[in-house]
């Protein structure tokens, strides 16, 4: 059996003021295509200003989005190439 290493690479990009965080992950796809998803924070008015925190927040809201736009790329993908509706699985 012939083995093919695929990588990808996802990229995540903040934009930050005093009280909010907003995360943008992109995942550019070998076949060209991209799939986008946004995740944010806020810090409240009586928590220290930790903007690491604010980004791995935001960031793992965003590459949540992420995975799921992902899953549903693929089984939109899967229902087209098989005819049928393909289900899911929650994580």
């Amino acid at each position: 059996m012939m083995h093919t290493a695929v990588g990808w690479h996802v990229e995540l990009e903040f934009r930050e003021d005093d009280t909010h965080t907003r995360a943008v992950a992109l995942v550019r796809l070998p076949d060209g295509s991209e799939v986008r998803a946004h995740g944010s924070a806020s810090r409240h008015r009586i928590d220290s200003n930790q903007p690491r925190v604010g980004e791995e927040i935001a960031g793992a809201r965003a590459l949540n989005e992420l995975a799921m736009e992902l899953l549903t790329k693929a089984h939109g993908e899967i229902d087209a190439a098989s005819g049928r509706t393909s289900h899911p699985i929650n994580v």
